[in-house]
């Protein structure tokens, strides 16, 4: 009965350690590629946008060398 309750235990373990990592490596992959300041290497495309969650206006910077997109607020 104790290696049940052990088994269940670290599968619970698991998974909370996967959940608060994968938020935290998701909150960060968001919030890196937005901001005031356009990095270097990065060229303004026509695509503008608004964020559904802020109701800013977002303009799209693209470098080409890497693939990046910047989101410039407006």
């Amino acid at each position: 009965m104790k290696w049940i309750l052990g088994y269940f235990g670290l599968q619970i373990v698991i998974l909370l350690i996967l959940v608060i990592g994968s938020w935290l490596i998701w909150d960060r992959r968001l919030k890196k590629n937005h901001g005031q300041q356009v990095p270097e290497g990065f060229v303004r495309t026509n695509e503008v946008s608004i964020d559904p969650t802020t109701n800013k206006k977002l303009t799209v910077y693209f470098n080409p060398d890497t693939g990046e997109r910047f989101y410039k607020e407006e």
